[in-house]
């Protein structure tokens, strides 16, 4: 597969038929692209307590107003609570812990309770007392198993990944952006996605433990949307361990590990929901980047991008990379998440650590638009390059190739993404048809460095996408991390 592509790509819609997407996902990066930092509330003066023998609340601003010096909470009253409510406030209370921001996220619960004023906080003073004018409350213990890690539950395959999982924090030439990594090697070798680092200044790796450590990258790989970070100065890390990705199934449950939004360590759980998606996403170049993905319904989110998505053993089966959003502003999940696969992202990996790039099967052929009065779906083969391994291999202008091995191939966005999941150097088998009809052929791919995204079978003439518009960044920012 060579891969150079400059033209433009296509919309995206989800199937119908529960097998693949009738018009591929225009993915969003599942990353976070922070202009500023991320680290916000360091706290101020508070103004100060009523004047003595003033009633409480003498002197604060009336309920709702805003409270200088301190958070909205998206628009809450503060946390001292309303007038004549509650316990006296603190003239001079200590400045509040550095935290991360939590942007749309309202502590309404405890805002509710203030809310009820000064009766609600006696009741609940009086019942932790455990006076006579209420009953004691009382703690009990979990049933067995309610809170377990035991072998093959979502507990038992978080603590055996999270060792192995990272925060990324990427200072570009504009912004902050920050992303999720996966440790491969005890010397510091990370593995996260390209979009993660493209563009970066300086990167600061946060390990499990809490420790932070600056890092450089070691290579790319842009048509697989990966990469690889070196840490500095650090051994005895713990290695995530790889599994294989014959041995996933369709509906098996998985955790993903990451920061989404920036709160390192979060967990969620789903299930694998398909494979050979064909993901099209917008590279930071802004042209097109086109792979093999597995899809999950496990929620990921801007800063999952490079975490890993793993088995209940805690094998990683998958690098998430982007997600299918909802449209409008928000870019949140909506339970249509794609991972690389762990085969892919192994073999990458391996390269760019040995010789600090990778390298990318090629298959030598031009795509075109498949004819509407073409009695097959597939991918139509415009041009075959002299001496590649697809005219060795017999194939000619007007073939429309319908499969992959058995994966089916719908348009050469398609072809791209499938010819994209082996290595070179492998055979597949392409099921061909020309004039009604089929034959199988079998190619040994070519190979070559991947310096650029693969958008492109080869030759730089048609669109893999169907020639309709390239869309807009999904982000409206940075293409996230």
């Amino acid at each position: 597969m060579s891969d150079e592509y400059t033209g433009p790509g296509r919309d995206a819609s989800a199937s119908t038929d529960g097998s693949r997407p009738v018009q591929h996902p225009v993915a969003a990066y599942a990353g976070a692209s922070a202009p500023t930092d991320p680290e916000t509330h360091p706290g101020a003066a508070r103004p100060a307590g009523p004047p003595p023998g003033a009633p409480y609340g003498a002197g604060l601003p009336p309920y709702g107003a805003p409270y200088p010096g301190g958070p909205s909470y998206g628009g809450a009253p503060p946390f001292n609570g309303p007038p004549n409510s509650g316990p006296p406030t603190l003239v001079n209370p200590p400045p509040p812990r550095r935290r991360r921001t939590m942007p749309g996220i309202v502590a309404a619960a405890l805002i509710a309770g203030l809310v009820g004023g000064g009766v609600g906080f006696g009741g609940a003073y009086t019942l932790l007392d455990g006076g006579s004018a209420g009953p004691l409350l009382t703690s009990s213990p979990a049933s067995p198993g309610s809170a377990s890690a035991a072998p093959g539950s979502v507990a038992a395959a978080a603590q055996k990944a999270m060792p192995s999982t990272v925060d990324l924090r990427v200072e570009m030439a504009q912004g902050v952006a920050e992303g999720s990594g996966v440790v491969l090697t005890a010397d510091g070798n990370i593995l996260t996605n390209n979009h993660v680092v493209a563009g970066a200044r300086n990167i600061s790796v946060t390990l499990s433990d809490g420790s932070e450590h600056p890092a450089t990258v070691v290579g790319t790989a842009p048509s697989y949307d990966l990469a690889v970070v070196k840490l500095q100065g650090v051994s005895g890390l713990t290695p995530a361990v790889l599994g294989q990705s014959g041995d996933v199934q369709v509906g098996q449950p998985v955790v993903a590990i990451g920061s989404p939004q920036g709160l390192t360590g979060t967990v969620t759980t789903g299930i694998v929901s398909a494979f050979n998606r064909t993901v099209q996403v917008q590279g930071e170049d802004g042209s097109g980047v086109v792979y093999n993905g597995l899809q999950t319904d496990t929620p990921i989110n801007p800063g999952n991008s490079g975490g890993p998505l793993v088995n209940l053993d805690g094998q990683v089966i998958g690098i998430n990379s982007a997600i299918a959003t909802g449209g409008g502003q928000s870019n949140g999940s909506i339970g249509l998440g794609f991972a690389i696969p762990v085969d892919q992202a192994k073999r990458v990996a391996q390269e760019i650590m040995q010789n600090g790039t990778a390298t990318k099967p090629v298959l030598g052929v031009q795509g075109g638009d498949t004819p509407s009065s073409a009695s097959l779906d597939g991918a139509q083969i415009a041009a075959v390059q002299a001496g590649s391994p697809a005219a060795q291999a017999g194939l000619a202008v007007g073939d429309v190739v319908t499969k992959v091995g058995d994966a089916r191939v719908e348009d050469f966005s398609d072809l791209v993404a499938r010819i994209g999941s082996y290595a070179p150097g492998q055979q597949v088998t392409l099921t061909v048809g020309n004039g009604g009809a089929q034959r199988t052929v079998n190619v040994t791919l070519g190979s070559r460095p991947d310096q650029a995204a693969s958008t492109g079978t080869g030759g730089e003439t048609n669109s893999p996408f169907g020639g309709l518009p390239v869309p807009g960044n999904p982000f409206g920012q940075r293409g996230g991390n």
